[in-house]
């Protein structure tokens, strides 16, 4: 079984269902209104544990009820939350969610609790970076915090997964010689290298920019497009599975959580790992919600022999 750890954010995700996005200035009616567990983080530990790997998640949430809601969550998912701390004084973080009727979202986020995760919560986990196959973080707690993290992995000779979303202007030097994988989504590639996605050319580009900045294995995230992917023995768009998406509130974390947890490592599987990675996404955008939605292991190997 691989063992993987998250280094990451919890927030309560309450989504305000609309039939489009309001234009600026205008007052539009939800149609309904939902709260759930959410957090890049968390959805991508909770998509790892259900595809059966032993996942940790090292975070911090606040002093309310809702920090309780979501270490109750994650437990139910299969997380270990051993290193989930509570922050006194501090609120837990909580993003908003417009969904439209095309599936679409866009998403504000209060972070609290998740900034107040400091780099002697990493060090303190130190022996649990020793065993375990995979590291994986995102841009939603303190950039010192996943370098020590990133180090520590590397130290003990594990991979490193960094999804740098949400995207920053420029990812420190240090954290991207400690990076084994990239993963941004389009829009954060764009960000990164300063080059719009526009088809297969300028995708190759954008990989290419990335390899420039020291990141050997690069995934990015095409929407229904699929997912293009780049090293040294492989260049090609893994191609999305064709679905009516419902919400793709999640699909990028539960493809991160699926492809660690199916990677080898020597990374010689890469381009099979991203399919898989791809299919289990595909059937989240099927469902509402980030955590709900995320398939188990058996619906996606069901999935992949029924496309075969």
């Amino acid at each position: 079984m691989k063992k993987i750890v998250v280094i990451g954010s919890s927030n309560v995700d309450t989504t305000l269902h609309v039939k489009d996005f309001p234009k600026p200035g205008e007052t539009i009616n939800a149609t309904e209104i939902t709260s759930a567990g959410g957090g890049k983080g968390a959805n991508q530990a909770i998509a790892a544990a259900k595809s059966g790997a032993e996942t940790y998640f090292i975070n911090r949430v606040g002093e309310d009820s809702e920090g309780g809601y979501i270490t109750h969550q994650l437990k139910s998912y299969g997380v270990d939350t051993t290193y989930v701390q509570t922050t006194m004084g501090s609120k837990t973080g909580h993003a908003y969610i417009t969904l439209n009727e095309a599936g679409q979202n866009d998403i504000i986020i209060d972070h609290s609790a998740n900034y107040e995760l400091t780099v002697e919560d990493i060090q303190a986990a130190s022996d649990l970076f020793k065993d375990v196959d995979c590291v994986i973080a995102q841009f939603e707690t303190p950039l010192e915090v996943t370098i020590e993290a990133f180090k520590l992995a590397k130290k003990a000779g594990k991979i490193t997964i960094l999804n740098p979303s949400p995207a920053i202007d420029k990812i420190p030097k240090e954290l991207l010689q400690y990076t084994d994988i990239i993963t941004p989504n389009e829009t954060e590639s764009d960000k990164i290298t300063g080059i719009q996605i526009k088809d297969n050319s300028t995708l190759a580009t954008n990989a290419e920019k990335l390899h420039l900045l020291g990141v050997k294995n690069v995934v990015i995230t095409y929407g229904d497009k699929g997912a293009y992917i780049s090293s040294a023995d492989i260049e090609t768009l893994v191609p999305a599975y064709k679905v009516e998406a419902t919400d793709t509130t999640g699909a990028g974390d539960t493809f991160i959580g699926y492809l660690a947890s199916n990677l080898k490592p020597d990374l010689s599987n890469f381009e099979a790992a991203a399919k898989i990675a791809s299919r289990a996404s595909s059937i989240a955008v099927q469902r509402l919600g980030a955590q709900p939605s995320i398939p188990t292991a058996k619906e996606v190997e069901e999935a992949m022999e029924d496309n075969e």
